[in-house]
């Protein structure tokens, strides 16, 4: 037992690296995403809601109107969505969770871009998690049954109230970069 606590315990280092890459692959892939229409659709009720982001969008709060499900073609969403900025935001957003995947990569290698790109996935984190504040669509709504309402969460809940992990991960790559800064110097 002893022998297999010696080797996790000296495998840290490369649990790390794997956390980077977990967190890049995730990055990537969220942010690619952000190119297509469903994905850009979807995210509309989460920036549409947020202080923080609601001035992204040209009327953020008349997006309730022209929701697409996902996989849903309503050409005359699509085309408010386009005079929104829904997809141009999108795109721009996709964009800058790519390159903070980027950055937290090359933190394996670059202990600065990775103490950059750490610091920006926790704050990216926090962001989203504010949407379980300001997003009336990230709990369970109204519709008759009891089961409804905090701390009932939606499938977009679900999905938000998972950064909490990125959160953290964020945390953890900043840390051992600065590490790496530190020693270096």
């Amino acid at each position: 037992m002893k022998n297999i606590l010696q080797i996790i315990a000296d495998s840290q280092k490369h649990f790390i690296n794997f956390l980077r890459i977990s967190i890049f692959v995730v990055m990537a892939w969220i942010g690619g995403l952000k190119s297509y229409q469903y994905e850009a659709d979807g995210i509309v009720p989460f920036v549409a809601n947020s202080p923080l982001m609601s001035f992204f969008y040209n009327h953020p709060k008349e997006y309730k109107a022209h929701k697409n499900k996902e996989g849903e073609l309503v050409i005359a969403n699509i085309e408010w969505n386009k005079a929104n900025g829904t997809y141009t935001f999108a795109n721009a957003l996709g964009t800058a969770i790519v390159v903070i995947g980027l950055m937290v990569l090359l933190g394996i290698w670059f202990p600065k871009a990775g103490l950059a790109g750490g610091i920006l996935t926790f704050g990216m984190s926090l962001v989203t998690l504010s949407f379980l504040i300001t997003t009336p669509e990230a709990y369970v709504p109204d519709l008759g049954s009891p089961d409804h309402g905090f701390p009932l969460l939606s499938g977009a809940g679900r999905l938000v109230i998972k950064d909490i992990i990125m959160l953290a991960g964020g945390l953890v790559i900043s840390s051992d970069a600065a590490k790496k800064i530190l020693n270096d110097n």
